[in-house]
């Protein structure tokens, strides 16, 4: 395992319980490691230098569109408490829109470019039809190149349902604290646009307007990283 890796699995023993974070602090301790990776903490940094001299054009050869190789998931560790891996994505390859379930989730963009959109589910009071498409609010709609700050989100803030698309080839490090777990119900699921008419654009809630608002419904998905 190399050293980076090392150091940071002992920060996240000491700040992540079956539970979640142990605390804020115990979160903003591992941002502040996450901030420090290099792709060659991670042996990556062959990768990360043809992102940084990637063109558009690489992805045609003699007039001809290539397909681009799949996403490669390399997981690096998970326990009770925590999940450590990193997506590497090929330019132009999409992991569609997702959820965390009850999950925090520390993200960084260790080289290329991405664009993300992420959403959080608005609650409204009164019981719910689970068969209904479900509101959510446009959190980020950003195109970000690294290096760039880590990001968190948490089961209900920040965006915990989110989509990326790569505009050159990336690598995105992730830290999910618990990690998903279908025996405790923490389901990875995918969501697609819904035809609802009845969510307007933007909505009245406790007095505060919440813009761009859309409803998205669940769908299957097969995906092999």
């Amino acid at each position: 395992m190399p050293y980076y890796i090392q150091r940071l699995y002992r920060l996240c023993k000491a700040s992540f319980s079956p539970n979640g974070p142990v605390s804020e602090e115990a979160v903003a301790k591992v941002c502040e490691k996450l901030e420090k990776i290099k792709p060659s903490d991670l042996g990556l940094e062959q990768e990360a230098q043809v992102a940084r001299n990637w063109s558009g054009q690489m992805l045609e050869c003699n007039g001809n569109h290539q397909q681009s190789p799949p996403i490669k998931y390399l997981h690096l560790y998970e326990d009770d408490s925590f999940s450590i891996g990193i997506f590497c994505m090929p330019p132009s390859s999409v992991i569609p829109l997702h959820n965390h379930p009850g999950m925090t989730v520390l993200s960084k963009l260790v080289y290329g470019s991405v664009h993300v959109r992420s959403y959080d589910w608005i609650d409204f009071p009164g019981p719910t039809d689970p068969s209904e498409a479900r509101a959510a609010k446009l959190v980020k709609d950003t195109e970000m190149t690294a290096p760039t700050s880590t990001t968190v989100l948490y089961p209900t803030l920040g965006g915990n349902i989110h989509c990326f698309r790569a505009i050159t080839p990336c690598a995105i490090f992730d830290v999910l604290s618990p990690p998903y777990s279908s025996e405790h119900g923490r389901h990875c699921t995918y969501f697609q646009k819904s035809q609802r008419k009845d969510l307007p654009g933007n909505l009245q809630l406790n007095g505060v307007t919440v813009s761009d608002v859309t409803g998205w419904k669940n769908f299957n998905l097969l995906m092999t990283l």
